[in-house]
C-alpha cells in the first residue's frame, strides 16, 4: 500500500513539476525534452513548493543525466517551472562527453538576466576524455555551453 502510495504521489508531483502550458516556446527549446527525477525517498512539501529527492537520486533529460544523493527541488506553485535545485553528495553530471563531478551543485533556471546554470563546489572536476579541469568553483552555463573555473588547474593530455 506504502509503495502505491509512493508511486502515485512521485506520479503527481512530477507532473505538476513538469507543467509546461505556461513555458514560452524559446524555454521549452532549451529543456531539451521532460525532466525524469527518481529516487528511493520523496518528501513533497506543498506549502514550501519543495520537492525532496533522497538516495539515489538521477534527473535525466534528452541530453543531460545528473547523479546525487539528495535534490532538493524549488518549484512555483502556479506554473510547476522548477527554479532551483540544490543538490548534495557524490555529484555527476553527464553531457555528451563531459563528466563534471563535485559534493555539491545548485542549478538555477533563467531568471530575467541570469542565464540558466550549475554551481559546482567542494572539489569540483571537469573531464572530457583524457583532459581534466578542477578548481573551487565551477560554473556552468547551459544555453552557453560555456564553464567559468574559479582556482582553476587544467590538465590537458589530448588536443581535440
Amino acid at each position: 500500500m506504502s509503495r502505491q502510495l509512493f508511486i502515485i504521489t512521485s506520479s503527481v508531483l512530477i507532473l505538476l513539476l513538469l507543467s509546461t502550458n505556461v513555458l514560452s516556446e524559446e524555454k521549452a527549446q532549451l529543456i531539451k525534452g521532460p525532466i525524469i527525477i527518481t529516487s528511493e525517498m520523496l518528501t513533497a512539501d506543498n506549502n514550501a513548493h519543495t520537492a525532496l529527492f533522497e538516495r539515489s537520486v538521477v534527473a535525466r533529460t534528452t541530453d543531460m543525466t545528473l547523479y546525487a544523493d539528495k535534490m532538493l527541488v524549488y518549484y512555483d506553485p502556479d506554473t510547476g517551472d522548477i527554479s532551483k535545485i540544490e543538490s548534495a553528495g557524490n555529484i555527476k553530471l553527464i553531457k555528451k562527453t563531459r563528466v563534471t563531478t563535485s559534493k555539491e551543485a545548485t542549478y538555477y533556471a533563467a531568471e530575467g538576466d541570469n542565464p540558466e546554470r550549475v554551481i559546482f563546489t567542494g572539489e569540483p572536476r571537469t573531464t572530457d576524455g583524457d583532459n581534466v579541469v578542477t578548481g573551487t568553483k565551477i560554473t556552468y552555463f547551459l544555453d552557453d555551453d560555456k564553464y567559468i573555473v574559479e582556482e582553476s588547474k587544467v590538465f590537458l593530455k589530448k588536443r581535440k
